[in-house]
């Protein structure tokens, strides 16, 4: 994800961060998500701790990869990063927020 190429919407706020992420993007998602976490926090994505540590980013990308009858139309996935909530939608967004699951 690059903000001038993958990202057509974001909204910011201190404890939510928005982007949506274009699904047909050759781009891996979980990229995406690390640089819509290191955004959020205000950090280098190389100061994250690697993305597989809290989901299994090859499955998260099969999940929301064009399939042969096209992209899916529904469901998400929610889970911790780096102290952060995010959610990538079949929408295409990413969301982070600042907390953690209860």
């Amino acid at each position: 994800m690059t903000e001038m190429t993958t990202q057509s919407s974001l909204t910011s706020t201190d404890e939510h961060y928005s982007v949506q992420y274009d699904r047909l993007d050759s781009e891996p998602i979980s990229v995406a998500v690390a640089e819509a976490v290191a955004a959020f926090c205000g950090e280098d994505v190389t100061e994250l701790e690697p993305l597989h540590y809290a989901i299994n980013a090859d499955a998260l990308e099969r999940l929301f990869e064009p399939r042969s009858d096209g992209l899916r139309s529904g469901g998400s996935v929610t889970f911790e990063y780096n102290d952060c909530l995010v959610t990538v939608t079949a929408a295409g967004e990413i969301a982070v927020d600042s907390g953690t699951l209860e």
